[in-house]
């Protein structure tokens, strides 16, 4: 991590202003963020109406309609993204700062997402001149046929606490290299990086009326944004239930819909893997970011034989894990992002134990208690009856399995609604390929785990969403597909 200014809790919070049109204002409703980790004020988050919603799409499709971004050539629109990109590693420390004050993980992480985005940004503005259709030249002499992908049109981007940054950079750009516009609604407990994107990309020349940025709460703003009928398309990542009500609410004029959903990971270990890395990464899985990750690997799946090693393995490492304040650089795990959700971790721990569950390490709350932290926790003798088993716990909490058979572990690992990410650990080349085969998850690890770069696609199978985001699906995502068919031969009558 490197930072050039060093960290510090504001004296007062900032004030945020949203953005419709190219006018920065602010709603006459607000609410104030307090940081997870310190209790201390941070932000003062604009809540917006659906008058606003209803303005910020007027705006976005005013631009659309009328010309200034979709029509502009690939490259211009690539210049644009490519000076974000320059700007986000220019404003690194800044938005480093603001993003831990709000979303609570540590200082160095948050530094790693502010530059891997402006690395999404990039490969966006690649994808953005490579936007491609087809020809048929097989109709004959007279006949041509022409495949062409147009922007969809406006766009609502709905984005979630855990990774705003980055997330966003992974939807975002590929949206403008599209030629879309779009209307933005970050997380109310998570909004500053988002508004600062808003100024950055002023700044990198992005036309008024591109981007249009609404803070607030799902209801009014997130449900306004689903149900709008001058929306085309709405990407939206969060929890499934949130998501199924993404689904009903753009039923209205049947818009195009990409969800990010959640997931109920699984982590298979056979056992010739090698133990130590396998140990390693299976805690970095669940501990990254607090466990607050749509593809943490939380259900723990492993061969018999080598369950007590690994489970040894794992509680030690659990138990070094340097856990408190994210402005420490020794710190790896910082806090949950509010009371609700740590009184929900909490309670799906406590339920566990309380129907059979081993607590092998963690389960407790810890200091500083200014802040919402909890220890790393691991649970074993897990039953697939346990709510546990089957809910995304979304917090530090990692529940092992023992499995006999190859053919086993892969029933235990589909046995679930979701189907985000899995990871597998083996050295064996044939167990390898019949697991990440016949695993069903939209991204799958084989031997690491949580890595990756904008040139993978993303997404889920079954509830844990649909559509691809980043990779070479990125800006298809955000394109409709028009096919045209000319003839310039003599026509023969249809009516004789």
């Amino acid at each position: 991590m490197t930072l050039h200014t060093t960290p510090v809790l504001p004296r007062t919070p900032r004030k945020l202003e949203n953005l419709i049109g190219g006018k920065w204002f602010s709603p006459s409703d607000e609410m104030v963020r307090n940081s997870p980790a310190h209790g201390v004020p941070v932000t003062v988050v604009p809540l917006a109406t659906e008058a606003d919603v209803d303005q910020a799409v007027a705006a976005a499709k005013s631009r659309f309609d009328n010309g200034g971004w979709s029509d502009l050539p690939a490259a211009a629109r690539a210049e644009v993204l490519l000076r974000a990109a320059d700007l986000i590693v220019e404003r690194c420390d800044e938005l480093s700062l603001a993003e831990t004050l709000e979303a609570g993980k540590p200082l160095w992480q948050s530094v790693n997402e502010i530059k891997g985005a402006a690395d999404i940004w990039r490969f966006a503005a690649g994808q953005a001149r490579a936007i491609h259709g087809q020809t048929f030249n097989n109709f004959g002499s007279k006949s041509l046929g022409l495949v062409l992908r147009e922007p969809i049109g406006v766009v609502g981007l709905i984005t979630p606490w855990n990774f705003p940054f980055f997330i966003l950079a992974e939807r975002l750009p590929f949206i403008l290299g599209a030629g879309c516009t779009v209307v933005m609604k970050p997380s109310e407990h998570t909004s500053t990086t988002t508004i600062m994107m808003g100024r950055i990309l002023e700044d990198a020349g992005l036309p008024e009326g591109v981007v249009n940025i609404v803070t607030g709460l799902g209801e009014p703003v997130g449900r306004r944004i689903a149900e709008h009928q001058d929306i085309d398309m709405v990407s939206f990542t969060g929890s499934t239930r949130v998501g199924r009500s993404t689904i009903i609410a753009s039923a209205g004029n049947i818009k195009k819909l990409s969800l990010e959903l959640g997931g109920k990971n699984p982590v298979i270990v056979m056992a010739d893997a090698n133990l130590e890395k396998a140990a390693d990464g299976i805690v970095y899985g669940i501990l990254h970011n607090a466990g607050q990750c749509c593809v943490s690997g939380s259900r723990l799946l492993v061969a018999r034989e080598v369950e007590q090693a690994l489970t040894e393995r794992i509680v030690s490492l659990m138990q070094r894990v340097k856990v408190g304040d994210p402005l420490v650089p020794e710190t790896r795990v910082g806090p949950i992002v509010n009371d609700i959700q740590f009184n929900r971790i909490k309670k799906l721990v406590d339920d566990g134990r309380k129907s059979g569950a081993t607590l092998l390490t963690g389960g407790r709350q810890i200091e500083p208690l200014a802040g919402y932290f909890l220890a790393p926790t691991f649970l074993a003798d897990i039953r697939s009856d346990m709510a546990i088993s089957g809910e995304e716990v979304f917090g530090p909490v990692l529940a092992v399995s023992a499995f006999d058979t190859k053919d086993e572990a892969l029933r235990m690992a589909n046995h679930t609604r979701y189907g985000l990410s899995a990871t597998v650990w083996t050295e064996g080349l044939q167990d390898g390929l019949d697991l990440v085969r016949g695993v069903k998850a939209g991204r799958v690890w084989l031997n690491t785990t949580i890595t990756g770069g904008p040139e993978m696609p993303i997404g889920g199978y079954r509830e844990s969403g649909q559509g691809r985001e980043t990779g070479l699906s990125g800006i298809e995502e955000y394109t409709e597909v028009k096919s045209i068919l000319a003839d310039l031969g003599e026509r023969g009558p249809w009516v004789p």
